[in-house]
């Protein structure tokens, strides 16, 4: 493994069919207001929403709601919060739904207190938290982001079509995180595939990065694996315990900084996704797979050993030639993304030609990938995914 680094995550999961339980033993830990962040209320139709509320009651807290999170939180729902958590003075911030709640709840988190504009300071300046945070616990109720544990936070702006993520420091990381994989039962479908390539895309994003013998490639190699696997099994079987346990377990430890240590990362499929989130409000899993094909193509030749290592290693390719290998990799991710139904092509989200420049515009470009993408990149990258 190259590089220096350290690795501390402070996150506390708790796992499991009876998880939920465990709330009993972080609630006595902070003050007497709790505020319930959720989205658009089908916690109270699935019946969490009452079990939380009779634990909240049980452990003698006041408790406040901040509801109607959207799937792409934005700017002007984050001032919303900041003005009901100040209301409510909430001792914690207690987020019931998937990612896009519980990077709400984050952003809600450093925001609240801020003297500054937190659009501004977080997401323009990517300054850190130098004011009070707001501790956050998660119940999960969608999995794919990884949000759960780590220090992630989504924010969109509509006005100026750009959606946008600050990845703070552990201060700001959830202080316990409840995973029951039976909440996840009632996703709809379509948003189940979503988050299962998101977990896909993080574990790629690390791994095609770096070329050398890295321990974090071996572990990401069993992490996805064990994805394609029991995805394959989740679409065909939503209510498969097995299945979706694995899933959720998986997303978690896809994105709470582990399998980064010694890699560089490259983070330009998600720069794009996000992009054209902003632009079309579109779920932010299809968004990565619909751009996923054209990107890797792109960038195969610049680091052909490890697309190669991903042919032989994940997808079982016994070809000694790397440029094959990796042509076959390819392939073969392409193959499994058709066999669980996400989304290929940018048409199918809404995009037109018309709107390539504001994407184009909203993309951030790194520098840590294979290779550097130029804004003409960009285009044919649209262009091939349309």
């Amino acid at each position: 493994m190259l590089g220096n680094f350290s690795y501390y995550n402070p996150t506390k999961l708790y796992f499991g069919s009876e998880s939920l339980n465990y709330l009993n033993n972080e609630l006595p830990k902070y003050g007497k207001n709790v505020l319930l962040v959720y989205g658009g209320g089908s916690i109270k139709k699935n019946g969490i929403y009452d079990e939380i509320i009779n634990i909240l009651k049980a452990n003698n807290k006041n408790v406040f709601e901040d509801y109607g999170v959207m799937p792409n939180p934005t700017i002007e729902k984050l001032y919303e919060g900041c003005r009901r958590l100040l209301d409510a003075k909430a001792d914690l911030i207690l987020a019931v739904g998937g990612g896009s709640v519980v990077d709400y709840a984050k952003a809600l988190s450093v925001s609240a207190y801020s003297k500054e504009d937190p659009w501004q300071k977080y997401y323009i300046e990517f300054k850190e938290p130098d004011n009070k945070i707001v501790p956050v616990g998660v119940v999960l109720t969608m999995v794919g982001t990884g949000s759960e544990m780590n220090g992630g936070a989504v924010i969109t702006n509509p006005k100026e079509n750009l959606k946008i993520g600050h990845v703070f420091g552990e201060d700001v990381f959830p202080k316990f995180a409840i995973l029951n994989p039976k909440y996840t039962y009632s996703v709809p479908h379509y948003q189940m595939i979503a988050g299962i390539f998101d977990t896909m895309s993080h574990i790629l994003e690390q791994y095609l990065s770096g070329d050398d013998d890295n321990t974090s490639d071996y572990i990401m190699e069993g992490l996805m694996r064990s994805l394609i696997h029991s995805s394959l099994i989740a679409v065909k079987e939503p209510e498969n315990y097995e299945a979706r346990s694995n899933i959720m377990w998986i997303a978690t430890w896809a994105l709470n900084t582990l399998v980064a240590k010694g890699k560089p990362t490259d983070w330009e499929v998600h720069m794009i996704g996000q992009a054209i989130g902003a632009v079309t409000n579109a779920t932010h899993g299809m968004t990565l797979s619909a751009v996923s094909i054209p990107y890797y193509k792109l960038i195969m030749p610049y680091g052909l050993k490890q697309f190669a290592k991903l042919g032989r290693n994940v997808f079982n390719i016994a070809k000694k030639d790397d440029n094959e290998a990796a042509k076959l990799a390819i392939d073969s991710l392409n193959k499994w993304m058709k066999e669980i139904g996400v989304v290929l092509n940018i048409s199918e989200l809404g995009v037109t030609r018309s709107m390539f420049d504001k994407i184009v515009d909203a993309t951030f470009l790194n520098e840590s990938g294979y290779k550097k993408l130029t804004r003409k990149d960009i285009y044919a990258i649209l262009e091939d995914s349309l």
